[in-house]
């Protein structure tokens, strides 16, 4: 008992000679007060825990200055290693900020829903028997009367628009979910 005793007051009059120069040295490294304090503690608290695996003749305040510069490293090498990854964290999150804004600018939305509806179109159109697709092909898209498609289909004027009415009916329906849409962006334009 009195030896653990003995070692208990050597270790204590040993930290309280070396705890302050010790803290010096790894605060001059860690920065952080809080830190070299705890560094220090742990390293005290190593040497004291292996003291007896160690040489007699071994310069124990050497001995813990190498340990308190092993764990300065270690928390500095940690402290690199985090600003390291937040630094790529911050360079991924500005990249993938710069890619949403430039893809939001460069986003038409009317280009968007032309498409949609181009496609929705062009579905529906497929499905239609072969005269009432040309018949509304020659109306829409090469602007042919009434009269005009008629004479090229040699259909009547009220089959013309028989067949018209039938594709109107259709794409309305196939559409519904754009009409909304349509409005909107209408009264954008006309209230600009």
């Amino acid at each position: 008992m009195t030896v653990v005793k003995n070692d208990l007051l050597l270790f204590n009059k040993f930290f309280a000679e070396y705890q302050h120069s010790f803290i010096r040295f790894a605060q001059t490294y860690v920065r952080d007060d809080v830190v070299a304090e705890d560094l220090v503690v742990e390293a005290m608290m190593y040497y004291w825990e292996n003291r007896t695996r160690l040489p007699k003749d071994t310069n124990v305040p050497a001995y813990v200055l190498t340990i308190i510069k092993h764990k300065c490293l270690n928390h500095l090498r940690h402290l690199q290693t985090r600003d390291e990854v937040l630094n790529n964290l911050s360079i991924h999150s500005e990249w993938e900020l710069k890619t949403r804004i430039t893809t939001l600018e460069a986003c038409e939305p009317s280009e968007l829903f032309n498409a949609e509806i181009r496609t929705i179109i062009d579905k529906v159109l497929l499905k239609l028997p072969t005269k009432t697709r040309r018949v509304f092909l020659l109306s829409r898209y090469e602007n042919k009367s009434h009269r005009e498609i008629a004479a090229i289909l040699n259909i009547s004027t009220k089959g013309v628009e028989f067949h018209i009415a039938k594709v109107t009916s259709i794409l309305r329906l196939a559409l519904k979910d754009y009409l909304l849409l349509f409005i909107l962006l209408f009264y954008m334009l006309v209230n600009r």
